[in-house]
């Protein structure tokens, strides 16, 4: 049933705030991480700041500061590692532990930027490259975005000094996914944050947000707002694409960006997860209390199953996992996240179970885990609406699911319930607003999990590819790749339609691997097959790519080396870190180890970055362990003049390996330590047969070595086989290209692509689009212009 709230709002509040926006301080500064402290500060909130009861001298910007505070405070103390131990809550403080996070830096256009590790995430507020009043930080299903907004308000509530929220006046946390159909800010501030306070009317709120210096706004879960993606004209709206308090902060959490935000003024933050030095923290922190035969059961625990210490750098499942090693003494051994999640689910029912002393009972919750078709069509449903419905009304559901199954998955922790805002479109504005009961799944994955099962069926029933595609083109990988995942988990015939599906999708090998991955056990022909395909073509590992898909894509490699599966071309773009004999480190901190099947490796590096000689010589002597390896490529790396002779391991000297570098037009001789220049056929038609950049940046010495291989190429009629010009192309000179740098790059015969990208904000000119025509009409082997 609906419960009916009387609260005083304006009839004014109840379309989107469409005043004029006050001109506040930018002083707020938003999202940033507490002290570390396993305790409490010392000055902490005192309780009689957190009751109902004040004077009649406080003014109403008290009553609101005191009535978020108790509200938060609500929210932080409830935290719950394991969903079905209800009775066990921490606070935030007592468990959070920092992940890893990154921040976007533009270079030149959002498409050109770089993603930065930071040692804290208090630095993206900190660091001048990325300061501005909106940000987007974004992270994956199970990364802990909520729970990083939970310590922020904890930091709040309690003044903690560390943190730059202490002297805000105002912090407003808001749950996206409560606000569906409500276009107020102060009326959602009003029902969901201070519903008890009845001295506060939304009209109050909107006057004491006007008058403070500094206000902090954090909106939580973009993906499961309702009204996502819609042009609604609500506040939420207008703040994202920074309309609506533009002097003020605002933080956006998500796992995806909005289709409309202000990308010229929103920074970008994202969260990466656990590292093993963030997990060490959290068992200490959370569970072990000191004793260090805890932490190193753990520990062990992750060791001894490499596929466990692979999924268990997502927050969620590592706190689930060290939760319940904890608990029981043991955890299975699990050969993918289908296995782990459905052990997990399994201890979820096995805790009801032993609470319960009915045996008739106790038989129903078995049945009830085991047979949950129609929750698994409800989940299904919900994700593949073009808009996703997470949450539904807890009258209808329990309706169709049957009372008692629904109140066995509720009391499980599967399942929970929440007030949401109760909007209808016949509303008119007055003084009453309603709220009602929701039920939405414990978290995003659960849902995930459960609409697999009626995936699976559909994909089952689907008689030839075309439907395969007409059910899978409705669910979008990179929004539910777990959902993907648990459906090649629960059924190997199922998996391999959907493998086929992904391959035919534009980047869907990455999806594949992560499929192909989830069929655990015996790793038979099927499977060969599908890692042989994917390894015969170039294989990315891109610093764009999540550490999810970089991982899995370093155990599909790991699979192909140890079943002697060539790897045909293994490509390093802006990924690389360090190298050693054993283990090329990425950018990420996941390792490459050793690949004895690969054949080629490129490196290329970000933006700035020269390689030094010890990068050169960790990844010769990385090459070296690679019986299999006969070519290493540096493409666009400004390189050393020599490698000491001494420091370049022997086995290499008597080895097949050649180093190539294209931009320098050169080979390494293993024997001296020398670059040397190509001259000879074999060896230019090698360099010419991958892509060659011309780019901007490169200085005058890497650009005249590029235009002399390819002007030794076009001379001696060796193909070509592209020529990329990066924003260095300036115009045609008599019949020439004359680059930005003032360097003339003469015809080429024997090109057989040309790409030319301008600046972002140049327009050709017709007399230069007929210049460059009659350039490329001087190749003979030219196939496309672009």
């Amino acid at each position: 049933m609906s419960k009916l709230e009387t609260l005083d709002v304006d009839s004014s509040d109840e379309q989107s705030s469409g005043y004029e926006e006050p001109s506040l301080s930018s002083s707020a500064q938003a999202f940033v991480t507490s002290s570390q402290s396993t305790e409490r500060p010392t000055f902490a909130v005192r309780n009689d700041t957190m009751t109902p009861k004040v004077t009649e001298n406080q003014d109403k910007k008290s009553l609101l500061v005191n009535a978020l505070k108790k509200r938060y405070k609500i929210q932080y103390d409830a935290i719950q590692p394991i969903p079905y131990i209800k009775e066990r809550l921490y606070c935030v403080d007592k468990v959070f532990v920092e992940g890893g996070t990154e921040f976007y830096i533009v270079r030149g256009t959002a498409d050109t930027g770089a993603w930065v590790r930071v040692n804290s995430y208090r630095d993206i507020f900190t660091d001048s490259r990325i300061k501005s009043t909106r940000r987007i930080i974004e992270a994956g299903a199970g990364y802990g975005k909520s729970t990083v907004t939970l310590q922020l308000a904890y930091d709040w509530c309690n003044g903690v000094e560390s943190s730059p929220l202490k002297d805000v006046e105002i912090l407003i946390l808001l749950r996206l996914r409560q606000l569906g159909k409500i276009k107020s800010i102060y009326k959602a501030i009003k029902l969901f944050l201070v519903p008890d306070e009845p001295r506060i009317k939304s009209s109050d709120i909107k006057n004491i947000i006007e008058s403070c210096s500094s206000v902090e706004i954090l909106l939580d879960g973009y993906d499961e707002y309702p009204d996502k993606d819609k042009r609604t004209g609500s506040d939420v709206d207008r703040i994202i694409k920074n309309d609506l308090f533009k002097d003020l902060d605002a933080s956006l959490t998500t796992r995806y960006l909005p289709k409309d935000y202000d990308r010229y003024n929103t920074k970008r933050v994202r969260l990466v997860g656990f590292d093993e030095k963030a997990r060490d923290q959290y068992i200490r922190k959370a569970i072990a209390g000191g004793n260090e035969e805890v932490v190193e059961d753990i520990k062990r625990a992750l060791k001894a199953n490499p596929i466990l210490d692979d999924l268990c750098q997502v927050p969620i499942f590592f706190v689930m996992f060290a939760h319940m090693t904890h608990e029981k003494k043991y955890f299975q051994t699990f050969k993918s996240v289908t296995e782990f999640f459905r052990y997990m689910i399994q201890c979820f029912h096995d805790h009801m179970r032993k609470k319960s002393l009915d045996q008739n009972t106790k038989k129903h919750m078995s049945e009830y885990e085991i047979e949950h078709t129609e929750l698994s069509k409800v989940a299904f449903e919900g994700l593949s609406n073009e808009n996703q419905q997470l949450s539904w009304d807890k009258e209808k559901l329990g309706g169709r699911l049957g009372q008692v199954f629904y109140d066995h998955y509720i009391l499980v922790g599967i399942l929970v319930e929440e007030e949401v805002a109760d909007v209808t479109n016949e509303m008119t504005p007055g003084k009453s607003i309603q709220t009602k009961t929701e039920t939405r799944f414990y978290h995003k994955l659960f849902c995930e999990y459960y609409a697999s099962f009626a995936l699976v069926n559909k994909v089952a029933a689907a008689k030839n590819a075309n439907k395969v595609k007409k059910i899978l083109d409705k669910i979008d990988p990179f929004d539910l790749q777990y959902l993907y995942r648990f459906s090649c988990g629960i059924d190997a015939t199922v998996g391999g339609k959907i493998i086929k599906y992904l391959k035919e999708r534009k980047d869907g090998d990455k999806f594949a691997i992560l499929c192909i991955l989830e069929q655990a056990g015996k790793i038979d022909e099927d499977m060969k097959k599908n890692v042989r395909e994917i390894c015969s073509k170039v294989l990315f590992l891109r610093i764009d790519d999540n550490k999810l898909i970089q991982r899995s894509s370093i155990q599909l490699l790991d699979i192909a080396s140890k079943f002697d599966i060539p790897i045909d071309d293994l490509y390093l773009f802006e990924t690389f870190s360090k190298a050693d004999k054993d283990n090329i480190v990425l950018r990420s901190g996941l390792s490459l180890g050793n690949l004895s099947t690969v054949l080629k490796i490129v490196v290329t590096t970000e933006v700035g970055r020269e390689l030094t000689e010890e990068d050169y010589i960790g990844l010769l002597q990385y090459a070296e362990q690679s019986k299999d390896l006969r070519e290493l490529w540096f493409r666009n790396c400004p390189l050393p003049e020599s490698i000491h002779p001494n420091s370049i391991p022997i086995g290499l000297k008597t080895s097949k390996l050649k180093v190539f570098s294209p931009n320098s037009g050169s080979c390494l001789d293993l024997y001296s330590g020398q670059w040397i220049k190509a001259d000879d056929v074999d060896t230019i038609t090698k360099l010419c047969s991958d892509p060659l950049t011309i780019f901007e940046r490169d200085n005058e010495s890497q650009q005249r070595s590029t235009i002399e291989l390819l002007e030794k190429a076009s001379s001696r009629d060796i193909p070509i086989h592209s020529l990329y010009l990066y924003k260095s192309f300036s115009h045609i000179d008599e019949g020439d290209v004359i680059l930005r740098s003032g360097l003339r790059l003469s015809r080429l015969s024997s090109v057989q692509l040309i790409h030319i990208t301008k600046e972002n904000d140049r327009v050709m000119t017709p007399e230069e689009i007929i210049g460059i025509l009659v350039y490329v009409q001087q190749s003979q082997r030219l196939i496309k212009l672009t």
